[in-house]
């Protein structure tokens, strides 16, 4: 998002995000109200041109929306027309399924009969493997987060995925700029995959020079006591869940849950408010009833993604 913000001539704005340190407060840094409201128009912004270098330039140059939408489809169009790199000519129209189903359905788990109900599961996981190698997705697998390193948990069938841009994701999606000019803040982050996309594809950046980048996400299905956490990712030699969602913090069932369970010291928040610092107290069920959980929650605005492992850091000093 910085190099973004840098390419569209803000400079100024950048350098806030960059700057961003939490030294020696008892709260969170956050920044000034106007300086808060015109990094999220810029993100709404963002979640319709994206990160692609081309897109970007277009942009910048030319602050045409349709030119940049043009671009969108075009390199849209040469990944479709590189299919047959990947594929023999009678499996092109179903890797092109499952193509559009990753951009359509990302952060949902992944059902093969879903995408398609004509074709076999390994013959769709191959499709996905192939679009992976590709980067043009990337799993997000469930671990089971009982412990450091959380990808020797992981349940590799379990799975969902993102795209490479949020840019693109919409693209494909036909998500236009009228639609996302026109969302609340709360739907910006509630409505659809953007924000969820947006945050995967920054923590990929962050994570970029580990050995094992992928990232993993917690579930839990039953009958009656479903949890999801969003992404759950080991930071400073911590497990930290993120979630994604606006909102009072008592709709965070999931990540109470998940607390409670794995005893972790504190989570994560991105939504659209001003960084803030929460105790969080709610009652959480288990097998054998109810109890009460009480954990620090760090809210944080989804610009301050970039910024998430100094963010810990300070977190950390302070439990």
């Amino acid at each position: 998002f910085t190099e973004f913000l840098r390419a569209a001539g803000q400079e100024r704005l950048a350098r806030e995000i960059e700057t961003v340190e939490w030294t020696t407060a008892s709260t969170p840094p956050s920044p000034h109200p106007v300086v808060h409201q015109r990094l999220l128009d810029l993100l709404r912004l963002y979640h319709f041109v994206g990160g692609m270098p081309e897109a970007v330039k277009t942009y910048a140059e030319s602050r045409n929306l349709r030119a940049v939408s043009a671009v969108h489809t075009s390199i849209i169009d040469t990944w479709r027309d590189d299919f047959p790199k990947y594929a023999a000519r009678r499996d092109l129209t179903r890797m092109l399924r499952v193509f559009n189903f990753a951009a359509r359905h990302a952060g949902r788990k992944v059902k093969y009969s879903n995408v398609s109900a004509d074709d076999q599961s390994a013959t769709i996981r191959r499709d996905i493997d192939l679009l992976a190698m590709a980067r043009v997705i990337a799993r997000v697998t469930h671990s089971q987060c009982s412990g450091l390193p959380l990808q020797a948990d992981l349940k590799e069938k379990v799975f969902k995925l993102t795209f490479l841009d949020v840019g693109l994701m919409n693209a494909v999606c036909g998500l236009g700029w009228q639609t996302i000019a026109g969302q609340t803040e709360t739907q910006l982050v509630n409505a659809g995959p953007g924000a969820e996309q947006f945050i995967g594809q920054h923590l990929q950046f962050l994570l970029a020079d580990r050995p094992n980048r992928e990232l993993t996400y917690w579930l839990r299905e039953g009958r009656s006591n479903n949890a999801e956490v969003d992404y759950v990712c080991e930071l400073g030699g911590r497990i930290v869940p993120i979630e994604v969602k606006a909102g009072r913090t008592g709709t965070l069932k999931s990540l109470h849950q998940f607390v409670a369970e794995k005893r972790v010291p504190f989570a994560v928040r991105f939504d659209a408010a001003l960084p803030a610092l929460h105790t969080v107290e709610a009652e959480v069920r288990d097998g054998q009833g109810s109890k009460r959980v009480r954990y620090p929650l760090l809210s944080l605005p989804l610009y301050l993604v970039e910024r998430l492992p100094c963010m810990m850091e300070g977190l950390a000093a302070r439990m």
